[in-house]
């Protein structure tokens, strides 16, 4: 990253920020001639637009930078990559930006995916004073391009092996315990639903549930789920190449729970926390499992495989059974679960499943104020009729091919005990299209959202 903090700044060439809105008023700080060459090189403060202004030694004198917002968590991220290299400061002039928005919105616009071909040149480096509030800005920056490089790393490089270790090193690193339960341990520690949809993948890609415990324990327990798909070829119901093409990415949910559980243990929010990775690889071999199959789950119930191409939330049923039986304040699932939810949301919208609709409001409400949103979707129970079969508890995949999203929470929530507070998120985790600070490629989503209502949440 490319966030410097210091208590007394070097120097730096000025960035002076403004917008369209406050333009007119904002340049009045600037003198004759820097408002003239603005006006010559049509800066009107347009956002994530810039000008360079010289100095009369033609070197860089001012840098003019137009936002939508001063606490937009995008304002600068038009810069580290468009700037000259060097050393860059705020302006005391013009629009104030936020000094968390700053240190994030600066390290998002320099992010590059580079472990497999090298950035094409250095980011500009951004100067901000010493603080809690950029010291936070760069803790959210540093745990979301951790989950970017998570979901974009090749699904060779990221199996559940690999996830496993990245668990262990962010443990490590926060004093957690890990444990583990791998391969045929599944079946012993009855994990029945994980260990079928993970059987047939190699002997080094064995199906696991990783389990992660943080903080004091007489804290509330808050359970962070994430479904680790590596990657999904959709079993023996295979899907079409395009729709396989971007499948690394289906260990999204768990990259976006291991995202959030950093900043959880990173921030010392006042919880106890179980973070729970179900990881396996839909892969196909002799052994895949079938349509048609029938599986009792380790909550007793039974699953019908309808479609083994809908894997993520037989997976997700034996982790939630288990993070129910600790009694949780809170369980929090984060999943790629579902492509009926992109249709009716798009890839920027994940979707939110509650059964306190209040609560579902307060968070779309926030979503839309730290401008990392997700919208309400019902748990129409009129639907459950849907997920029904005559020969088992409950089918995997359903009878139709309608409300797709719904039907899928709606099995979750089976598993999921009456008066257990639940939030189920069904998101993308992907930017299908590159906007500043937001390349194409894996994409953290509601982990500020979650954050800040956690800590709301969990306030002394």
């Amino acid at each position: 990253m490319t966030v410097t903090l210091a208590k007394k700044l070097p120097a730096s060439t000025p960035i002076f920020v403004t917008s369209t809105a406050t333009w007119a008023k904002d340049s009045q700080a600037l003198s004759a001639p820097q408002r003239a060459w603005a006006k010559t090189v049509g800066f009107t403060g347009k956002a994530d637009s810039h000008a360079l202004l010289p100095d009369d030694k033609g070197g860089l004198a001012l840098v003019l930078a137009g936002v939508r917002a001063g606490d937009d968590p995008y304002a600068l991220a038009a810069l580290p990559q468009s700037l000259p290299t060097g050393r860059y400061r705020l302006h005391a002039d013009g629009l104030a930006v936020d000094p968390q928005a700053a240190a994030l919105s600066w390290s998002l616009g320099d992010y590059v995916f580079d472990a497999y071909k090298a950035r094409g040149r250095v980011g500009a480096e951004l100067l901000l004073a010493q603080g809690p509030e950029a010291e936070r800005g760069i803790a959210v920056a540093g745990a979301m391009t951790a989950v970017r490089d998570l979901v974009n790393t090749p699904a060779e490089a990221m199996g559940p092996q690999h996830l496993e270790a990245t668990v262990k090193v962010l443990a490590k690193a926060h004093k957690a315990k890990v444990k583990v339960w791998e391969g045929e341990a599944l079946l012993k520690a009855n994990f029945p639903a994980i260990h079928a949809v993970g059987r047939a993948a190699a002997a080094d890609r064995q199906p696991r549930l990783i389990e992660l415990t943080w903080g004091d324990a007489k804290a509330p327990l808050l359970s962070l789920v994430g479904k680790g798909v590596c990657f999904d070829s959709g079993g023996l119901d295979i899907k079409p190449a395009d729709g396989m093409r971007l499948m690394k990415k289906d260990m999204g949910g768990a990259a976006n729970a291991i995202g959030l559980a950093m900043l959880v243990m990173a921030l010392k929010l006042p919880v106890r926390l179980q973070l729970l990775i179900p990881a396996v690889e839909n892969a196909i071999s002799g052994n895949a499992f079938r349509p048609g199959d029938i599986f009792r789950t380790r909550s007793g119930q039974t699953i019908e495989i309808g479609n083994t191409d809908a894997e993520g939330r037989v997976i997700l049923c034996d982790a939630l059974t288990y993070a129910a039986e600790g009694k949780p304040d809170l369980i929090v699932d984060m999943a790629t679960l579902t492509g009926a939810a992109r249709v009716a949301l798009g890839a920027e919208l994940p979707a939110l499943f509650t059964r306190d609709t209040a609560q579902g409001r307060e968070l779309t409400d926030l979503g839309l104020a730290e401008k990392d949103p997700l919208w309400p979707l019902p748990l129409w129970q009129g639907y459950q009729v849907l997920i029904d079969t005559p020969v088992a508890d409950i089918s995997n995949s359903g009878s139709s091919p309608l409300a797709g999203a719904i039907t899928a929470a709606l099995f979750l929530e089976r598993f999921i005990p009456a008066d257990q507070p639940w939030l189920h998120i069904d998101l993308f985790a992907w930017n299908p299209l590159a906007r500043p600070g937001r390349p194409v490629g894996g994409e953290a989503q509601t982990i500020r959202t979650l954050l800040h209502w956690l800590e709301r949440r969990y306030s002394a």
